[in-house]
């Protein structure tokens, strides 16, 4: 397999990232809805205060997406949450690590943050045993969380302290 590739996002990664949000087996374990516009991520692609945003690429192919959210509020200013999706294609090749890796690399030695959190659907087994390898522990459940396919779903509640 080639090399993985992570970089910054750029506007002309909006199509690509859109497809992979697309996907049924990707916009199941996130927060998104099906059928996500191409304006609603050209807008998310936009610089915006404390949002840094990569892409994991394989032969210049984008593959995974995260986006990472740095609390702008002053008393909160030590803590980011974050997104991650990979392309269901390329799910276990190593395309999650690349980007958590990269992700945390960034936190802990650029960016100032102190803690990392996150929300997972509890039945969301890869994702979980991902986090975990990056040291994030879960903290609590978040019973019927969000609706997922008509039920609600339970979430972890998860953090990643640094040092």
């Amino acid at each position: 397999m080639s090399e993985i590739v992570i970089r910054h996002a750029e506007t002309k990664d909006v199509e690509a990232i859109r497809q992979i949000h697309a996907q049924p087996e990707v916009y199941r374990n996130t927060l998104q809805v099906p059928h996500p516009s191409d304006h609603m991520w050209q807008e998310r692609l936009t610089d915006r205060p404390g949002i840094k945003q990569l892409v994991a690429c394989i032969d210049d192919i984008v593959v995974g997406h995260l986006t990472i959210d740095v609390a702008q509020r002053p008393r909160r200013s030590h803590v980011a949450d974050f997104g991650i999706t990979v392309d269901s294609r390329f799910s276990g090749r190593g395309v999650g690590s690349a980007l958590m890796s990269a992700m945390t690399e960034m936190c802990d030695n650029w960016l100032r943050v102190d803690r990392i959190e996150l929300t997972v659907f509890v039945d969301n087994e890869p994702a979980v045993a991902l986090y975990r390898k990056f040291d994030f522990e879960i903290e609590g459940t978040g019973k019927k969380y969000a609706l997922r396919n008509g039920e609600y779903v339970d979430a972890y509640y998860m953090a990643r302290m640094k040092g």
